[in-house]
């Protein structure tokens, strides 16, 4: 995984409530036998008309929102089925971060395993970051996982908190085997030990 460390770039609005994983990745994206194409997926009918044609009232097929890296979205983002091809999507779309005050639970953890950062803010922070990335001269944003701060073009600044082992795993790149082969002296020298003492199990 791509480690994040400190990230600049535009922010999108997503207020609406409910975002579920259909939406993201709707179900015809799900059949390929690997992970390309997936940014074509990604809010495909929100995006595109039944022609194929982009939808210019989308706020990703505008600009300065066309190059969002991060996604300023609305409670319960998410929701639905638990498939991992959204993140996937997003990822390949080039977005890095999302800021939100709720997500849902596999989702979330979804974002973790595969760098893609979820922060989540209190509902005072909200609405200024919503402002600010739907207003097209404001949309500039910096989120240091680092310092855990997010920071507007403009000088508004929210802190947020994040678990310590997905910071770690999101700072440093690692997703769940990469972070466990950390420890593969560890792991072997148990290996070794538990061997000799349990010869009759190798």
């Amino acid at each position: 995984m791509k480690p994040f460390t400190t990230v600049g770039g535009v922010a999108a609005p997503l207020p609406a409530s409910n975002i579920n994983t259909d939406v993201i990745m709707p179900k015809q994206f799900l059949k390929g036998i690997d992970r390309s194409g997936l940014d074509r997926g990604v809010f495909h009918d929100l995006r595109f008309d039944a022609t194929g044609a982009e939808r210019p009232d989308f706020v990703l097929n505008r600009a300065p929102w066309r190059q969002a890296g991060f996604l300023v979205v609305g409670p319960n983002f998410g929701c639905g089925s638990s498939r991992e091809h959204a993140v996937w999507g997003l990822s390949q779309l080039g977005i890095r971060a999302l800021i939100g005050t709720s997500f849902a639970g596999i989702f979330f953890d979804n974002c973790a395993r595969n760098g893609l950062l979820a922060v989540t803010v209190g509902d005072d922070d909200i609405d200024p970051l919503m402002e600010r990335a739907s207003d097209p001269t404001r949309t500039s944003f910096e989120v240091d996982l680092l310092n855990q701060r997010i920071a507007t073009s403009d000088g508004f600044t929210v802190r947020f908190g994040i678990e310590p082992t997905r910071r770690e795993a999101l700072l440093e790149g690692l997703d769940a085997v990469g972070a466990t082969l950390r420890y593969r002296d560890e792991i072997t020298a148990f290996e070794r030990s538990y061997l000799e003492t349990n010869p009759w199990s190798a």
